[in-house]
């Protein structure tokens, strides 16, 4: 069992006060990783601290670009992108296993590469399927875990999580469930969910977005990869007893309007790691395209919490 202190963090109820924007800027690397390359971006000084930022779906590392200059002063943050996501190559299903299991265990070797052998999470969407095992894999390179509606409770299943479970227990009677995953529509509205504030968000997200889901061979990577999220949610409780038995430092950010993963998921972890500091923000499932400043200030607050008690 891997051992972790901090003391619980309170709720910061105060503004967050003004950031430095980095005048250190973004690097762009790739990395061959068993014969795949891997498209990163980087970004900070390497001797400190490393934050691991996994993107969600089905955007890439191109999501964080608005964070990183808010923490490159202090902090060391490598973005990559997983296999058929983003710049990464994106092998046919026959040359690569389109597996959260297997995204994983390439994540894991790519930082194993890098010579990253310490860092915190920071984990969005598919990034919480992804990081989680990368945690049991290999807990004792973790810091401390940072959550942006990344779902690991029954509870914070949505309601179309019902009409997916019906392409997981029949893939070939339900593909309308895979053209709804990848189509216009779906992509659009995972930026826009449910808020009340649709002017906030930039059109050129989802487009962007919708380009790369257009490419060829996306959708059978894609419907592998949604077909086999069945396992991430049969492994939630062996990822809820890692979390009770090691008590890990943990930062949950959540936005409120995020239809596909609801706010009590975000409160599920409290259950199991009372420590644990939740914020639900007034924003949707990519929370950054609308509480950049507020993700930010939050997340410093917790990395220096962090160093402080390490």
């Amino acid at each position: 069992m891997t051992t972790f202190t901090m003391a619980p963090l309170a709720h910061a109820a105060t503004p967050i006060a003004p950031i430095p924007y980095s005048s250190d800027s973004t690097r762009y690397h790739w990395a061959n990783v068993e014969g795949v390359r891997i498209f990163y971006r980087e970004a900070g000084r390497k001797n400190a601290p490393t934050i691991v930022l996994l993107h969600g779906y089905p955007s890439s590392s191109r999501m964080w670009d608005s964070l990183i200059p808010l923490l490159a002063d202090r902090y060391h943050l490598i973005a990559p992108d997983y296999p058929g996501f983003g710049r990464s190559d994106a092998p046919a299903p026959e040359n690569y296993t389109y597996t959260f299991e297997n995204l994983a265990d390439t994540m894991g070797k790519f930082l194993t590469q890098l010579g990253v052998d310490k860092y915190t999470l920071f984990m969005q969407d598919y990034g919480g399927p992804v990081g989680f095992r990368m945690i049991l894999s290999a807990p004792n390179k973790l810091n401390g875990i940072i959550i942006q509606n990344a779902n690991a409770y029954t509870e914070g299943l949505g309601a179309k999580w019902v009409n997916i479970a019906r392409y997981w227990n029949a893939p070939t009677e339900h593909a309308e469930q895979v053209d709804a995953f990848t189509g216009y529509e779906g992509t659009k509205q995972r930026h826009l969910g449910i808020s009340p504030h649709p002017e906030r968000y930039n059109p050129d997200a989802w487009e962007d977005e919708f380009v790369a889901l257009s490419r060829p061979g996306q959708r059978a990577i894609q419907s592998a990869l949604l077909l086999d999220y069945r396992n991430n949610v049969a492994s939630y409780p062996k990822w809820q007893q890692w979390l009770k038995d090691n008590q890990p430092p943990m930062l949950v950010m959540w936005g409120k309007y995020d239809p596909s993963f609801i706010v009590p998921g975000a409160m599920r972890y409290k259950d199991d790691v009372p420590s644990a500091e939740i914020h639900i923000l007034d924003a949707g499932h990519f929370a950054l395209d609308e509480k950049t400043q507020q993700v930010a200030g939050l997340t410093r607050k917790f990395m220096a919490r962090l160093s402080s008690t390490r």
